[in-house]
C-alpha cells in the first residue's frame, strides 16, 4: 500500500533531520504536531542537496546534482519517488502549494557551489535568496497552512529571517568555507585582512534582517510561532557570541557553538516570553 510507503518516507525525512541537526530537530518538536512531517520533509530535501555540494568530494558532484534536480522534478510531477526523502518532499509541496519557482531557485544556488565564484554584491544577494530565503518561504507555506493571503503578508519577514540565519552561518564557518571548500561568500572580503570595520558592517546588516524577521514571527499562527521564535532566539544567541569576538578569531579553525545546557535555557526563556506574549 502506498500509505505505508508514504509513512516510511516521512520517517526517513525525520530520521535524516535528527541525524544531521539536533538543534533543528529540537526546534521542529516545538511546532504543532501537524507541522512536523512537512518541515522534516523540507529539511531532508535541503540536506540532500547540501551534502552533494559540501561533502561528496570523492564523487562527480555535477552529475549527482543534475540527477538530484531531475529526480526532484520527476517526484513532483509524478507525485511519487523511490527516493523516500523526495517522496515526502513532493507530498509537502502538493499539500501546501509550494511553488516550483522556490524549489528551482534553491537548486540553482546549490549549483552555484559547484563552481568557483568571486561573489559580487549582486551574486551574494542572489545566493542568499536561493540558499536561505526561499527555504524560509517553503516553510512559510507550511506555517500558514496554504493560506495565500497570510503567506503574502509574512513573505518579506520570512525572507529576512532566512537571510539572517544564513549570514550567521557564513560568519561562523568562514574558516572552513575558505580553507576546505574554497568559498568566500561575503563580497569584497580580504581573508588576509578581515578587519573589525568589515565585521561590524556585516553585523549591522544581520541586525536589520533580525528586526524584520521578528516582526513577522509575532504574526505567525499559534502552531508555528513558538518554534520559529525559538530558532530566532538560538541564532540571535550565536549572533551575540560572534559580536563579542575579535575579527581575527572568526578566521580560526574553531566553530562557534551554543552549549546544549545553554540551548535548553534559551528554550525555557523563549517559552516564557511566548506564553506571556512579549516576543
Amino acid at each position: 500500500m502506498k500509505s505505508i510507503y508514504d509513512s516510511i518516507s516521512r520517517r526517513t525525512s525525520k530520521m535524516t533531520t535528527r541525524a544531521y541537526s539536533t538543534s533543528f530537530s529540537l526546534g521542529i518538536r516545538l511546532f504543532s504536531k501537524e507541522l512536523h512531517d512537512p518541515i522534516y520533509a523540507i529539511y531532508g530535501f535541503v540536506r540532500l542537496a547540501d551534502e552533494i555540494v559540501d561533502t561528496f568530494h570523492a564523487y562527480d558532484k555535477n552529475t549527482l546534482m543534475a540527477e538530484f534536480r531531475a529526480d526532484t522534478v520527476n517526484a513532483i510531477e509524478r507525485r511519487i519517488s523511490l527516493n523516500p526523502i523526495l517522496n515526502s518532499f513532493q507530498e509537502a509541496v502538493h499539500t501546501y502549494g509550494i511553488e516550483w519557482e522556490l524549489i528551482d531557485r534553491f537548486l540553482k544556488s546549490m549549483e552555484m557551489d559547484l563552481v568557483d565564484i568571486e561573489y559580487s554584491q549582486m551574486l551574494f544577494e542572489d545566493y542568499i535568496l536561493g540558499s536561505a530565503e526561499v527555504v524560509g518561504l517553503m516553510c512559510l507555506h507550511v506555517f500558514t497552512y496554504g493560506n495565500q493571503q497570510q503567506y503574502d503578508e509574512l513573505k518579506f519577514s520570512a525572507m529576512r529571517l532566512g537571510s539572517a540565519f544564513q549570514k550567521i552561518n557564513f560568519l561562523r564557518d568562514m574558516h572552513t568555507d575558505h580553507v576546505h571548500l574554497g568559498r568566500t561568500y561575503f563580497p569584497g572580503i580580504d581573508m588576509a585582512n578581515f578587519t573589525a570595520e568589515t565585521k561590524q558592517r556585516i553585523e549591522d546588516d544581520i541586525a536589520k534582517d533580525f528586526a524584520d524577521g521578528l516582526a513577522g514571527i509575532r504574526k505567525l499562527s499559534h502552531g508555528a510561532r513558538y518554534g520559529v521564535y525559538s530558532a530566532y532566539v538560538y541564532y540571535f544567541s550565536l549572533f551575540k557570541k560572534i559580536k563579542r569576538l575579535n575579527s581575527n578569531m572568526l578566521l580560526q579553525n574553531k566553530r562557534i557553538r551554543v552549549p546544549n545546557s545553554a540551548k535548553y535555557g534559551l528554550l525555557v526563556t523563549s517559552y516564557l516570553r511566548y506564553r506571556l506574549n512579549i516576543l
